[in-house]
């Protein structure tokens, strides 16, 4: 068999090669160590080392912390000096803002107003008229007596007897006055219900007040009541109804 040549002595003098390569090739310092951005020992020495009675010869470092130092330190003071003047200008501002709100509502509403005016005018119209209407069926003074003797008559029509037909003092309000009637009649359930009947039929306001039925032993019917009428007050008793009404004010 052909023998391989040993190569093993080739690789050993590669290696020697390699080492004596390695051993005058020139030698690589290693990288120095990169210094911090803020050297905080030498801004300390610096500090130490300040003259205050020559600030121009400090180092900028320094000269740089301090300055910083005290532009906070003023805007610290503007804000804790301006707060109070500020909170007091923000609640005059809240105050304005309500305000501004409130007329703002007033302004709308006026304007609706003013937009409906028509309206409000044809509705106030109306108005007068019902109540004119209304006041026409109240009796004026001269009127009461007959208004009286209607009711007096519409119980009779109905063969009710009466027992009692007493007018009362009249208890002046604001535009009218009102009259109460006491009355006691006796009749049939039928008979008082049609003399109610009646009375609402009128063509002045009365009504019937308290009302009291008791049956009798001969099968009757006992109505005690309260008819109240009211009657309209002429110029010269609103005013002094007026008068009272501002005196009891006072």
């Amino acid at each position: 068999m052909m023998k391989l040549p040993d190569l093993s002595a080739l690789f050993r003098r590669k290696s020697a090669a390699e080492r004596m390569a390695e051993k005058h090739a020139p030698k690589v310092e290693p990288a120095a160590p990169k210094k911090p951005l803020i050297d905080f020992q030498q801004l300390a020495t610096d500090f130490k080392t300040l003259d205050p009675k020559d600030p121009g010869l400090w180092p900028l470092a320094p000269r740089i912390v301090i300055l910083f130092g005290l532009f906070a330190a003023l805007i610290a003071a503007a804000w804790g000096f301006g707060a109070i003047g500020w909170s007091v200008q923000l609640e005059e501002l809240e105050a304005k803002k309500a305000d501004e709100a409130k007329h703002k509502e007033e302004w709308l509403g006026k304007k609706r107003q003013a937009v409906n005016l028509d309206e409000y005018r044809r509705q106030l119209a109306e108005i007068d008229r019902s109540f004119g209407a209304l006041l026409k069926q109240l009796p004026n003074r001269a009127e009461m007596g007959d208004m009286l003797v209607d009711i007096n008559k519409a119980a009779q029509a109905r063969g009710l007897s009466v027992e009692l037909f007493k007018p009362g003092g009249e208890g002046p309000r604001e535009f009218y006055a009102e009259v109460p009637i006491t009355l006691n009649l006796i009749g049939s359930y039928h008979d008082i219900g049609a003399f109610t009947g009646d009375l609402a039929k009128l063509p002045r306001i009365v009504t019937l007040n308290d009302i009291n039925l008791t049956s009798n032993p001969n099968g009757t019917l006992t109505l005690r009541t309260t008819a109240k009428t009211f009657r309209y007050l002429d110029e010269g008793e609103m005013a002094s109804q007026k008068k009272k009404a501002k005196g009891g004010k006072k």
